[in-house]
């Protein structure tokens, strides 16, 4: 009998069958589900029903869950903040990390990366609205720095991650998207390697779709509401 975690799975990938209907690009829409705070066993059930790829922002959880299910094929995204003196862990660990907005982050990550280990892909996470609490480049000096993270070793530059600020309504959601999708185009056409444009959440994804999105990060949509912290085991 499948569970609710398994219907919101299937339902989700039917909103993004709908959203690629809707619009002009044809690329395909990678799901990242975001576990953060949820327990191994969710992720888990997920992969049995054919997810793969699995994003998660801090750091002590995510190597956690990539050392508990070191056994499943999965793709592991890291998708939070990261302070220097942590990189190794990501180095080691992750396939993927969206939030790149410091040279000397991605410089850590290069050194630490296992040569027997495919290259990390690598996004510039920009901060377009310009929110002084928010991570993230400014859109002006994005180029700046993809230009020096084509330097580095063991690095792949794949694309951007943004975290826009919710619109009021669908229609402010499709005019703010459209104008990150023709940022990315910009960029494309500087950097022809780069194939990714991680924008899009639980509340917005199909109009992320819409506007050209390769990937949308989903977690409450999937799991429901993150469960309490743990005073034992903060995360």
């Amino acid at each position: 009998m499948k569970s609710n975690i398994t219907d919101q799975l299937q339902h989700i990938q039917q909103c993004i069958q709908a959203a690629q209907k809707q619009s002009l690009y044809t690329h395909d829409v990678t799901l990242l589900a975001v576990s953060k705070a949820h327990p191994a066993a969710a992720i888990k059930e997920l992969y049995q029903a054919n997810q793969r790829d699995f994003g998660e922002n801090y750091v002590k959880e995510f190597t956690e869950k990539a050392t508990q299910l070191a056994d499943l094929d999965i793709t592991w995204h890291y998708i939070g903040a990261l302070q220097s003196n942590k990189t190794q862990a990501i180095a080691q660990h992750a396939s993927w990390i969206h939030s790149i907005d410091r040279f000397k982050i991605a410089q850590r990550l290069s050194q630490q990366r296992p040569e027997h280990l495919p290259d990390l892909n690598i996004c510039v996470q920009i901060n377009f609205d310009h929110e002084p609490q928010k991570a993230g480049i400014a859109p002006e000096a994005a180029a700046e720095l993809m230009t020096r993270l084509q330097t580095l070793p063991r690095l792949k530059l794949r694309g951007i991650m943004c975290i826009p600020k919710p619109e009021k309504n669908k229609e402010s959601s499709l005019e703010k998207f459209g104008k990150i999708q023709q940022a990315f185009v910009q960029l494309c056409q500087q950097f022809p390697e780069l194939d990714t444009l991680s924008m899009g959440m639980s509340h917005d994804l199909e109009e992320a779709i819409i506007q050209g999105s390769t990937m949308v990060r989903v977690g409450r949509a999937l799991f429901g509401e993150r469960p309490a912290k743990s005073h034992s085991s903060p995360l």
